[in-house]
């Protein structure tokens, strides 16, 4: 009877554990397929998950080094497609114009296509990051798990506010699609 109770505990607890440590899968469209991501994007009125990312001066950077500013985090596949380039582009006008407002934006680029990319295209208003040696898709939820782009990041939009809070979340329903720049820019404006 009492190796029944032992089980049976043991086995809840495992459940429970389990439970508490999974994450919910979404799912994405590429080029109208479904894929996945590892899981949700964290929710609005939550606390932004600590991150460590890549710079393209190849020196890490985390959360706390933007406190007391509004962050876009704009994050996508590879800077070498079209649509992820153009979000860059994109951002990277608005980021002029916007006050206390720093845009990221994270892929799995390594630091020097990065900063290739930058430097051929006069991109100076957005801080390029790389996810190559951490685990910030994970932390996020954005990292593809299946098809051939898996273990890239999925494309999404995270708006951050001066205290760390998310305060608008996009998971782009296509990859091939460019986010919702607007709502972005008009989370950080109000």
């Amino acid at each position: 009877m009492l190796s029944k109770i032992v089980f049976s505990t043991v086995l809840f607890i495992s459940t429970f554990l389990f439970a508490q440590n999974s994450k919910t899968a979404n799912t994405v469209l590429m080029g109208g397929k479904p894929v996945h991501t590892y899981a949700k994007l964290p929710a609005v009125n939550t606390q932004a998950p600590q991150f460590s990312l890549t710079g393209v001066d190849m020196k890490d950077q985390n959360l706390d080094a933007y406190k007391g500013k509004y962050l876009i985090l704009n994050i996508f596949p590879s800077v070498d497609t079209g649509v992820c380039s153009a979000s860059v582009r994109h951002f990277n006008e608005e980021a002029a114009s916007l006050p206390n407002t720093v845009v990221l934006c994270i892929s799995k680029d390594l630091p020097f296509a990065q900063k290739r990319f930058c430097g051929a295209e006069g991109i100076k208003n957005v801080v390029m990051l790389s996810d190559f040696r951490s685990d910030f898709g994970k932390t996020y939820g954005v990292e593809l798990t299946d098809s051939a782009m898996k273990g890239l990041l999925s494309r999404a939009v995270v708006v951050i506010d001066p205290s760390g809070k998310i305060i608008y979340e996009e998971q782009v329903d296509d990859i091939g699609h460019e986010p919702n720049y607007e709502a972005a820019i008009k989370a950080v404006k109000m």
